[in-house]
């Protein structure tokens, strides 16, 4: 068979480190193995309740053939009272059951696509910190968006209407080997036509699927990181040259869009012709047969009844496969975090201390392009550092590195003496906080988006703690207090509330050790002034490491690092360096200017 060539490209090519993985087929054999065990007894149910609903739509081929056998021997006892009286009594056991077999076909595939969504987001919330920052926003909300929607489809439906699908068509081939054997063989004949043409279209469907599917997450990565760095493209003035990978990501994507529905053009008028096929041998074979006495006219009538009724569980298991190949795709993308080794950790290891030391520190997000070099600092218990300097200096990337988030190409980051990217995530977020200008407002109450920092927590700490950050005058001021559903469907709440929500999160965790990137960027400057000295109350006694891009929160702290082109270039005290007249007092001066 000739037609479209496929696309060029191949966006399913292997991922890179700022992509997640997807599954490999033993990651997703051993997931949907796993699925089955948990709902095997479900899946058996289903079974059970099919076999039933069939059997009963096959009385009625059954009763005709038989009836017409009476009438072709022209015997004067029909029974048609007795006949239609079976035919009534198994349409109402097949109605009965083919309503079980929906309802507990939609309930397995609900209880399956909710335990996939769990998976994964326990998975993904336990991956470790850095991938999923490496990773970037668009594939990730690509898998857990696109890729749960094709895969509620598939659970909801596919799964259940194949099983009753398949058990469908070996009990309508049973019952013609038990009807008339040789029109059993006569089915048999579309079977080389109907293979051929599944064979050509799955060999090409899975890539075929799995690159539209790439392409989509391209996509939808491509505009995501557009609207979100949407100042910066304006800015410098990248409009049309986002808008231009944009189109051109588009028309890769659409041009696999079209390769997979001619595929499907392909296929369907194959399954047309092999319908054809099965029907016209039954009716052929079974005609000669009964020219020569070997198989009886009711014979003949029941296996044709069979044969045409082959049609619908064979259309709907190719159907559903179809759409299985669609959500297999989808399932090995979102499998495919399992396939993502946990970083070795030490569960042993806990610092000794609370003090914080970079030594001779390098790191990259690219191989070969370091982003920070030989850096090394010395952070003692209760000191408030302030890391400075010009945009894409490091800065922010220094902060990541001392609260854990990654681990150094070369050197060491330790926390009282050891080593943060050998202790285990929950162990280091128990000493370590990074708060930076990303805020979350999680669906539901203002107390359950707070209490996720402490659970357990009293009303009275949390309102300490709403307190803390000079946010609890409006708080107080809702109409249910704590109890205010927020987020989605709720209160909207403003940028700035949003991020002291986040604030008195880090209050109520409690941490020795804090690194603040941007933590106020949404508050105005004054209101933001006002705020760190509040919070100032809360963070004494506590090692605060502030990435300041104002200034004013440089000149509290006790220690500032000047961060040039991934270095330490400066070090000391506010007085000390304006008085060494370096980096830092040419940015005074243009700030306090």
């Amino acid at each position: 068979m000739i037609g479209v060539a496929p696309p060029a490209y191949d966006p399913a090519a292997p991922t890179t480190a700022t992509t997640l993985p997807v599954g490999a087929a033993a990651t997703v054999r051993a997931y949907v193995t796993e699925l089955f065990h948990r709902h095997h007894r479900a899946f058996l149910l289903l079974i059970g309740v099919n076999t039933v609903a069939v059997i009963a739509s096959m009385v009625g081929p059954y009763l005709l053939g038989g009836l017409v056998e009476r009438v072709s021997d022209r015997s004067r006892e029909l029974h048609l009272g007795l006949t239609a009286g079976l035919f009534l009594l198994a349409l109402i056991v097949q109605a009965g059951f083919v309503r079980e077999v929906r309802l507990r076909g939609a309930m397995l595939g609900e209880r399956m696509l909710a335990d996939l969504r769990e998976d994964f987001l326990v998975r993904s919330v336990g991956l470790p910190p850095g991938v999923l920052e490496r990773a970037g926003t668009g594939d990730l909300l690509s898998r857990i968006t696109t890729d749960i929607d094709r895969l509620a489809n598939a659970m909801r439906e596919a799964v259940p209407q194949l099983t009753i699908g398949a058990v469908w068509a070996l009990l309508l081939l049973g019952g013609l080997v038990v009807t008339a054997p040789p029109l059993a063989a006569a089915v048999l004949l579309a079977v080389p036509v109907l293979l051929a043409g599944c064979r050509w279209y799955f060999k090409r469907a899975p890539a075929g699927y799995r690159s539209e599917a790439a392409g989509y997450a391209t996509v939808a990565a491509t505009l995501a990181e557009t609207v979100d760095a949407g100042h910066t493209i304006e800015a410098h003035r990248l409009g049309a040259r986002r808008v231009a990978l944009s189109e051109q990501r588009i028309k890769e994507w659409t041009a696999w869009e079209r390769y997979t529905l001619w595929l499907r053009s392909v296929l369907f008028p194959v399954v047309n012709a092999a319908h054809v096929i099965v029907l016209g041998s039954v009716l052929m074979v079974g005609g000669v047969f009964v020219l020569h006495g070997w198989i009886g006219v009711g014979q003949l009538t029941t296996g044709a009844l069979l044969a045409q009724m082959l049609v619908d569980p064979v259309n709907l298991i190719l159907r559903w496969y179809d759409e299985v190949q669609v959500a297999q795709v989808s399932l090995a993308r979102l499998v495919g975090v399992r396939d993502i080794e946990p970083d070795a950790k030490d569960a042993s290891l806990a610092p000794d201390g609370r003090d914080v030391h970079a030594d001779r520190v390098h790191f990259a997000y690219r191989e070969g392009v370091d982003v920070l070099r030989n850096v090394s600092l010395e952070v003692a218990p209760g000191t408030r550092l302030a890391l400075v300097g010009p945009s894409g200096a490091g800065k922010s990337t220094l902060g990541r590195l001392l609260a854990g988030i990654y681990a150094p190409r070369d050197g060491r980051i330790t926390l009282g003496g050891a080593e943060l990217s050998l202790m285990p995530a929950e162990r280091v977020r128990s000493h370590v906080a990074l708060v930076n200008q990303e805020h979350h407002v999680f669906v539901g109450s203002l107390r359950d988006n707070i209490l996720l920092a402490r659970a357990g927590a009293a009303d009275a700490e949390l309102w300490a703690a709403l307190g803390a950050v000079d946010a609890d005058g409006w708080a107080r001021a809702l109409d249910d207090g704590l109890d205010t559903e927020v987020g989605s469907g709720g209160l909207a709440l403003t940028p700035a509330q949003a991020q002291q929500i986040a604030l008195a999160r880090l209050v109520l965790a409690d941490p020795h050790t804090l690194v603040l990137d941007e933590a106020t960027s949404l508050l105005d400057p004054r209101a933001a002034r006002h705020l760190e000295r509040s919070l100032a109350r809360v963070l004494d006694g506590r090692t605060v490491v502030a990435i300041a891009h104002r200034l004013h929160t440089a000149h509290d702290a006790d220690v500032i690092a000047v961060v040039e082109n991934g270095r330490v270039s400066e070090l000391g005290s506010h007085d000390d360096l304006v008085v060494a007249d370096g980096a830092y007092a040419a940015l005074w001066r243009s700030w306090h200017g």
